[in-house]
């Protein structure tokens, strides 16, 4: 059985003001280094046999503290755990976005709305869980930390709970949260979303 713990980054000063996405330059704050020092406090004794991030810099350096903690440095960066790519609303103030009714549309309809120049959920679900399952045929009971971001992790979660990506709402994702999911021949379980440890 292989054993997922899918990770979003921890936080960074942007977060909640802007759609920050594919922009480059986007690291953890004060705050953000403190919960990934947790986060790997968390996953020490874990069994932990593969560090993989996106990207982008929030990403690998959250992955950074928990790779050091297992012992497992230098983490595997992989495009497939990158973010969303948001096409032309990368780096926009959501204060901004949210008067936009294509901002409005994609919200509500995530199964079937296109970012502008960018991706689907669609995309990122197939990206996301096409890796996944190749990492499963290679593991035996193993652990690996993904570390990623919250739409991803919610296009993977949504995926295997057999949800649509129009339900994403129901799924909170927090800052430096661990989501657990095990993949086997007989399918996959969703153990844990959203476990909060800093």
């Amino acid at each position: 059985m292989a054993n997922f713990y899918l990770i979003r980054h921890a936080v960074h000063d942007a977060l909640g003001e802007r759609l920050t996405g594919r922009s480059p330059g986007v690291s953890l704050d004060r705050e953000g280094r403190a919960q990934a020092q947790e986060l790997a406090e968390r996953l020490k004794g874990e069994h932990v046999t593969r560090v993989q991030a996106s990207p982008r810099e929030r990403a690998s350096e959250t992955a950074e503290f928990v790779a050091r903690a297992c012992g497992l440095t230098p983490i595997e960066t992989t495009s497939a755990l990158d973010e969303v790519d948001f096409g032309t609303w990368s780096g926009m103030e959501l204060a901004a976005l949210s008067r936009d009714p294509a901002w409005r549309d994609w919200n509500e309809h995530r199964a079937s709305a296109r970012t502008p120049g960018g991706e689907t959920m669609l995309d990122v679900q197939e990206r996301v869980v096409r890796h996944m399952a190749r990492m499963a045929c290679e593991m035996r009971d193993e652990i690996a930390v993904l570390v990623t971001h919250a739409e991803v992790i919610r296009a993977a979660l949504l995926h295997w709970l057999e949800l649509s990506l129009d339900d994403w709402p129901r799924i909170e994702i927090a800052p430096a949260s661990i989501s657990k999911v095990a993949l086997d021949e007989q399918g996959a379980r969703v153990i844990a979303i959203n476990e909060v440890v800093a």
